[in-house]
């Protein structure tokens, strides 16, 4: 083919032209969200991966203040995060042996919290790369469509017959249907893959925080240090979630 695709921008109408220019920003958006995205993924599963081991040998040892200490310094971690906050509702009655039934569901409900919050933020974004993966080739075809039109209008116009004569406006309305599955298609997958892992990490704060409740439980029974989260996420061990 001897047209360019610069060639085609150039011939492009007006309408057409203000397609493209609608697809590349948001081409740009959603590329930004998922930069943004995968960086803060990778920032909470990094912290939270040197965060666990630490935390939990500070269970083991009952140090309850180093442990809160801990996760307020890790705040990019969403397991960091969850547990914290719990520790945090329920230190002063540890410390003082005053914990009762209803103060561990107070914990449990400030875990709920601090996961809804937390997964807010996670999906912050997600709803950007939905809606450019589903309206980005529509818009492209609209620009097909009319570019289209445009091509047989001038065919009537001049009086020409034949594809010859509106071959090169056909091309050139395609151009945005192709332009716009090019940006819908990277938001599609990159919106399958980020949904996929924060369900993981959620799966993981669900599993942390009940372990968490439980080491709570047996704090009241008298078993400070012997909860299975202690276990569970010893990365000699290698057995948690977390580990992998």
């Amino acid at each position: 083919m001897g047209i360019s695709l610069l060639a085609l921008f150039q011939s492009m109408g007006g309408f057409a032209k203000g397609i493209v220019f609608a697809l590349a920003i948001m081409s740009v958006y959603s590329l930004t969200v998922m930069v943004q995205k995968w960086w803060t993924l990778r920032k909470a599963q990094a912290e939270t991966r040197k965060f666990a081991p630490e935390f939990s040998q500070f269970l083991e040892e009952d140090n309850l203040n180093e442990a809160i200490r801990l996760a307020e310094s890790y705040k990019k971690s969403h397991v960091a995060r969850v547990l914290g906050g719990a520790l945090g509702e329920v230190k002063p009655l540890l410390q003082d042996g005053s914990v009762t039934v209803a103060d561990i569901n107070s914990a449990e409900r400030a875990v709920e919290r601090n996961m809804m919050i937390i997964l807010s933020e996670l999906k912050r974004g997600l709803a950007v790369l939905a809606t450019v993966g589903a309206t980005a080739p529509f818009v492209g075809l609209l620009g097909t469509t009319m570019g289209i039109v445009n091509a047989f209008v001038g065919m009537a116009q001049s009086g020409a017959g034949g594809m010859g004569a509106i071959s090169a406006g056909v091309a050139e309305a395609l151009i945005t249907t192709a332009f716009g599955l090019l940006v819908a298609i990277p938001a599609v997958w990159a919106y399958n893959y980020f949904t996929t892992k924060i369900d993981n990490l959620s799966v993981e704060m669900t599993y942390t925080s009940k372990e968490m409740i439980d080491y709570l439980i047996k704090g009241v029974a008298g078993e400070f240090g012997r909860s299975r989260f202690t276990r569970e996420f010893n990365t000699t061990g290698g057995s948690g979630p977390i580990s992998q």
